[in-house]
């Protein structure tokens, strides 16, 4: 099977791209990037004064709460991480003509509702989506295709449908879902528009299928001599670790600041104004802009304000925004379509949605 670097992709791997980089200038060597291995160093400090303290050593409550904090964002979110690795490293195997032939014409209608159901789909978490949604733009995925997709992905994996059905009853969950999936249609056709007009670059990664392409007829081509061996994992798990370290940078980064967060900021600020008004709604976007929550622990939040503020439209607020929100989304972004104003455009087009729906739902609801 073809992988990242094979000779059909030559030409276009031969430019930057995502696909990965070595270190200092040259291949394979090692260079400090100081928010990866700062937030590295900065964790390890915190996770060992918190060991100190767990000892019964000198505790300093602050840092213990960050520590706290940190081993719970971890341990939400290092499966969506390891997964998200191993697809990354698996579709750099695939050739682009795949990607273009499954996805349809990134600037066509179809395209659009083709992400947005791959991205209902997909079980990953929001971490873990984000680097699939990286390597879906390295592989030729339109601008509209890749934001279709993150949109309509982070919470509704499969597994976290069945904890919000638990959480707030299967009618809600159903009516979460459908309005997702139109706030990242809407925000495709609207990306698709932008880059038309010329307000937005388009992704230079983007390819045409070759002149008499036969998805079934090249894949039994490739298929017939392709023999999975030690060799081919290890590139897999290669190419996966360096399309990975990207996104994994600004986790690490978004995990310290959100620890912070919670160890500084006292919690009732959040818990006493989510009431199903306009001021609960705006303060829910403010709440959900500030923290960094992995989907699995945005739905049970979703679930309280739903459930104790009689505030569905603040829970489905919560979940979409804080992913159009959502600082490390919205760097891997920039750092991936080397663009902010592709970047900064996520929430600008998504957050209006999201709150009408919101309105919407609260006074449905009332």
């Amino acid at each position: 099977m073809a992988s990242c670097h094979d000779k059909n992709d030559a030409e276009s791997e031969s430019k930057p791209s995502c696909c990965g980089s070595g270190g200092a200038g040259s291949p394979g060597g090692f260079q400090v990037d100081w928010v990866l291995h700062g937030s590295m160093f900065a964790i390890a400090v915190v996770l060992i004064l918190y060991g100190i303290g767990e000892a019964g050593a000198v505790d300093i409550p602050r840092v213990h709460l960050m520590g706290m904090a940190i081993l719970e964002l971890l341990g939400q979110m290092w499966w969506g991480v390891v997964l998200g690795i191993v697809a990354v490293g698996l579709m750099s195997a695939v050739p682009r003509e795949y990607f273009t032939w499954a996805l349809g014409r990134g600037d066509s209608a179809g395209g659009i509702v083709r992400a947005a159901i791959a991205g209902l789909f997909l079980d990953l978490c929001s971490h873990g989506i984000l680097m699939v949604g990286a390597k879906l733009y390295e592989r030729g995925a339109s601008i509209a295709q890749v934001m279709t997709f993150l949109i309509a992905s982070p919470w509704n994996s499969l597994s976290l449908t069945f904890i919000l059905v638990a959480l707030i009853g299967l009618p809600w969950t159903l009516v979460f879902i459908l309005a997702s999936a139109l706030v990242a249609v809407v925000s495709g056709f609207v990306f698709r528009a932008l880059v038309k007009a010329g307000m937005l670059p388009p992704n230079p990664h983007e390819t045409k299928l070759p002149e008499g392409f036969r998805f079934m007829e090249d894949a039994k081509r490739r298929l017939k001599d392709f023999r999975p061996n030690g060799a081919w994992a290890g590139g897999v798990i290669r190419e996966g670790w360096t399309g990975g370290k990207m996104v994994l940078r600004w986790l690490l980064f978004g995990t310290l600041l959100a620890a912070a967060i919670r160890a500084f900021v006292p919690p009732d600020v959040f818990q006493d104004y989510f009431g199903p008004t306009l001021l609960g709604l705006s303060l829910t976007l403010v709440a959900t802009t500030i923290i960094e929550v992995c989907s699995e622990g945005s739905a049970p939040i979703a679930g309280d304000l739903l459930n104790r503020a009689a505030a569905p439209g603040n829970g489905f607020v919560f979940l979409m925004a804080g992913v159009a929100t959502d600082y490390t989304e919205i760097l891997v972004l920039r750092d991936v379509t080397k663009s902010w104003k592709i970047a900064l455009f996520l929430p600008l087009v998504t957050v209006p949605q999201v709150l009408v729906l919101g309105y919407a739902m609260n006074f449905w609801s009332g």
